[in-house]
């Protein structure tokens, strides 16, 4: 079919929650799919559209009429709303578009998704196009939610919300929470430490997280992460070029001076755009006093932001106590200086210093938390066996949550225990799900919800995932990486490639992103440039295996078998049982096409519980993916399969 190039009203759905449902009642799930489908089968017909695309739990529609998308679009929703109902979001845009075998495409099909991505089950969104052409139908009204920039969208949008009998018309506060409104964003720059002790970052850097902290509470606020923030500590760089690279609107600036038992704190607030300052102040306060400090400080930030954005503190404090023991608090900064320097020596000097803080307060729920961080670090780091380790991080978990279960990162170190170890899915996404509830800031959460998404074969809402996080955080190479993943599970190769650039240019020697973008240019059939990267490492004598496997599987698909094996046999000389590379081994033999070889040694892999298998449902693994002793496999993981 040749590219036909046409003006259409574009309209995409989405159930909200699909993923969860189908673990908790799958038959429920279904009839709830089957509604949505049947509803709009009937509806698109009625007005005269086309339904291009089916994706596991949505649907791209086109429309002739702007009018007629709308009026669909409101009806769907009202007929969801009768029981069972079913939570669907809808997005509607107008413009021109360009569609074939394949599937649709245009500027106009990527703003209307984004617009679905925005809205709330039973609301339909419509861009400002839409409502142009609604302006003489009495019997279908909007509501305007506001303005907003959206992501990969040049300009920004006007959204409005149709207004029609039994849906929902969401907030404006809602809507903010899930956008990409840079105006609404700010980053904290590390507070510097003007004490005459040097050794005293720990406690500077400790005001700069809990202000983070604080200031993530705050409802329709993006805050940047932690990474990110301190990709600038020590370096005297221009606000606005900060700005420009953390994609904010707001930077937070200040400093601690520590004297004997006070503490002063200066703040200053600055526009990124133009580098004036908007507002400071000067906190003089007792050392034991520190808390309130903090609360004082990002309430009189939000007060200064309330003045030109639409935010909503959540609480009368925004910083809680979390302990009465000043020392036990302090040796905990201690703790979380050392964390951060993630290293394996480091690591342990954390673990140490958290040990000493839950002697001094045992029912201090922080340190357990970060002692359960810091195992999953060191298993899923390989520098212990995470049979040995991931119990330990579990007990932890557990143990802080019971104390304080107000603590995202209590909720994310069980997630993370839940979904390498125990493989219950279920329970991953409920802890992630508590943990953004808590935190909608929270970038690592954001992360591994979209590897959580993606080991469940949801690949559309695992990319969403993955683009939040990397806003939030854009100069983390974890983050950059999965995104670039995110984009090669949506067959998006030439996002995938560049955004694999981009993380080499935040961290050169981020091993997982030179192995991933050689695996883009394999799928892309470029096996020149991925041969020249895998070589390139083996040569340096890095990431050994991957670059091994890697080649071994490229000399496979040009049908020089006799290199292939002599790859295999290079890799079966570094196999240990304390370093296993059964999915490296398998990787090979799928080049080879010797599927029994490569079964066995993935069921091999499944037995053990190694971390890569959490991957087995990405793109990576698509030519064998139809093959019935996979699918045993991913009911062996309880991996539910559509």
């Amino acid at each position: 079919m040749k590219q036909i190039r046409m003006l259409a009203a574009i309209m995409f759905t989405d159930m909200v929650g699909y993923t969860t449902m189908m673990q908790e009642d799958e038959i429920r799930a279904k009839i709830l799919r089957d509604k949505h489908r049947s509803v709009l089968e009937k509806r698109v017909s009625e007005h005269h559209g086309q339904i291009l695309q089916y994706y596991g739990d949505g649907t791209l529609s086109i429309f002739g009429s702007a009018i007629e998308a709308a009026i669909c679009g409101a009806e769907i929703q009202s007929d969801l709303q009768i029981e069972p109902k079913v939570p669907l979001r809808i997005g509607i845009h107008s413009g021109d578009i360009v569609y074939d075998d394949e599937g649709v495409y245009g500027d106009s099909v990527n703003i209307a998704s984004r617009i679905e991505n925005i809205a709330v089950a039973g609301s339909v969104l419509i861009s400002d196009k839409i409502n142009d052409e609604l302006r003489n139908q009495k019997e279908l009204t909007s509501v305007r939610i506001g303005r907003y920039e959206l992501k990969n969208v040049k300009n920004p949008i006007e959204i409005f919300a149709l207004n029609f009998p039994g849906i929902i018309v969401p907030t404006q506060s809602q809507i903010i929470a899930k956008s990409s409104t840079t105006e609404q964003s700010i980053a904290v720059l590390p507070f510097v430490n003007l004490s005459s002790d040097k050794d005293n970052d720990y406690f500077s850097d400790g005001m700069t997280e809990e202000l983070l902290n604080a200031l993530a509470k705050v409802e329709g606020l993006m805050v940047t992460s932690r990474t990110s923030s301190f990709a600038f500590k020590g370096k005297n760089s221009d606000i606005r070029e900060i700005g420009k690279q953390l994609g904010v609107k707001t930077v937070l600036e200040g400093s601690v001076r520590k004297y004997g038992n006070r503490v002063r704190v200066t703040a200053q607030l600055i526009n990124a755009d133009n580098g004036y300052h908007k507002w400071s102040e000067t906190y003089d306060r007792d050392l034991e006093d520190i808390f309130k400090v903090q609360d004082e400080l990002a309430l009189s930030i939000v007060d200064q932001l309330k003045k030109t954005l639409s935010i909503r503190v959540p609480s009368k404090h925004l910083v809680k106590i979390p302990t009465e023991n000043m020392e036990a608090y302090n040796i905990y900064l201690k703790a979380m200086y050392y964390w951060n320097k993630w290293t394996p020596e480091n690591v342990f000097n954390s673990i140490k210093y958290c040990e000493e803080s839950i002697k001094l307060a045992p029912d201090f729920a922080m340190p357990y938390a970060r002692i359960s961080a810091c195992y999953i670090f060191l298993g899923a780091a390989g520098f212990y066996p995470i049979s040995e380790v991931y119990p330990k991080a579990k007990k932890y978990a557990t143990e802080s949550l019971k104390l304080d279960d107000s603590i995202p990162n209590s909720h994310l170190a069980l997630a993370m225990v839940q979904y390498f170890n125990d493989w219950d899915w279920p329970g991953a996404e409920r802890s992630m799900l508590n943990a953004l509830e808590l935190n909608p800031n929270f970038a690592e959460a954001h992360m591994y919800y979209s590897t959580l998404l993606t080991t469940l074969g949801s690949y559309k809402k695992a990319l969403k995932e993955a683009e939040l996080a990397f806003q939030l955080d854009p100069l983390n190479a974890i983050s950059s990486y999965i995104l670039a993943y995110a984009y090669f599970n949506n067959n998006q190769l030439e996002n995938a490639i560049k955004q694999h650039q981009k993380t080499i240019e935040i961290d050169p020697e981020f091993g997982d992103t030179w192995s991933g973008l050689a695996w883009v240019y394999v799928k892309h059939g470029n096996y020149e440039k991925a041969r020249n990267i895998f070589e390139e490492k083996i040569k340096i004598d890095q990431d050994l295996p991957r670059a091994i496997s890697g080649l071994g599987y490229i000399h496979a698909k040009l049908g020089e078998k006799d290199l292939a094996h002599k790859y295999i046999e290079q890799l079966k000389s570094l196999d240990t049982p304390r370093m296993p590379l059964d999915i490296e081994l398998a990787i090979s033999y799928v080049g080879l096409e010797e599927y029994d070889t490569a079964f066995n040694l993935l069921e091999s892999a499944c037995d053990k519980k190694l971390g890569a298998m959490n991957f087995i449902n990405g793109k990576y693994w698509k030519e064998i993916q139809d093959h019935p002793r996979f699918r045993s496999i991913l009911d062996k993981m309880k991996i539910p399969v559509e």
